[in-house]
């Protein structure tokens, strides 16, 4: 399985750019659940997941199910100011600035995707009151090995059918290894599986459609 060392400074993710321009995260802090469902790293073993640390035989296949529905992106919120307690609550407790905070999460969160829609085997990404619907087959998953230890599981699907502006290839990272509903992701697209597993720059991170911008801070603050 192909094990990736970034610099400690660039661990937290990426993307590659794709007919859409946009990317995602892996190993982010901003774990959080769907509101209305009680949140979901609640056991010691849970945490230690979240945190990056499993062993291999813990990891098991997951199918598009684990993320159907309709979500948006946080970046909206990000440039609003709606997200400003989110990254005081950092600054108080991190080892950055609220300006330095600001400025990581403006460049991780950057996508001109706004809405994802995934239904099925399909997968429609929303731009600009455009969009474009791939059909995707799962691809299995790469893990990522990081400076300090820990790892995180992209999990990966390939586009069989579908309009020519949808990626080729996504990749989903929500913090866990097995079979269970997301409560929010990043995701890498693209059209070159190996570079996306490389691109550590660019995280575009999703909630679920229905969830207010005040409620999103509510799921990030939880954690």
């Amino acid at each position: 399985m192909r094990k990736l060392i970034g610099t400690l400074a660039l661990m937290l993710a990426a993307g590659a750019l794709s007919p859409l321009t946009a990317n995602a995260q892996d190993n982010g802090k901003t774990e959080a659940a769907t509101h209305g469902h009680s949140h979901s790293h609640d056991t010691a073993a849970d945490k230690e997941i979240y945190k990056g640390y499993f062993q291999d035989e813990q990891i098991a296949a997951r199918t598009l199910a684990d993320w159907e529905g309709d979500w948006q992106s946080v970046y909206p919120y990000l440039k609003e100011g709606t997200l400003d307690p989110v990254l005081k609550h950092k600054a108080e407790h991190g080892g950055k600035s609220f300006e330095e905070y600001r400025a990581y999460y403006e460049t991780g969160y950057r996508t001109d995707v706004d809405r994802i829609v995934i239904d099925g085997d399909e997968i429609t990404f929303h731009k600009d009151g455009d969009s474009a619907t791939g059909h995707y087959v799962s691809d299995g998953y790469e893990i990522l090995t990081y400076p300090k230890g820990n790892r995180g599981v992209r999990f990966i699907f390939t586009k069989t059918g579908g309009d020519a502006g949808a990626p080729q290839v996504i990749q989903f990272s929500d913090h866990r290894i097995a079979p269970a509903k997301a409560d929010h992701y990043h995701l890498y697209w693209g059209d070159d599986r190996a570079a996306l597993l490389e691109e550590l720059t660019n995280w575009p991170t999703y909630y679920p459609a229905g969830l207010s911008g005040e409620q999103i801070v509510e799921e990030m603050s939880a954690h």
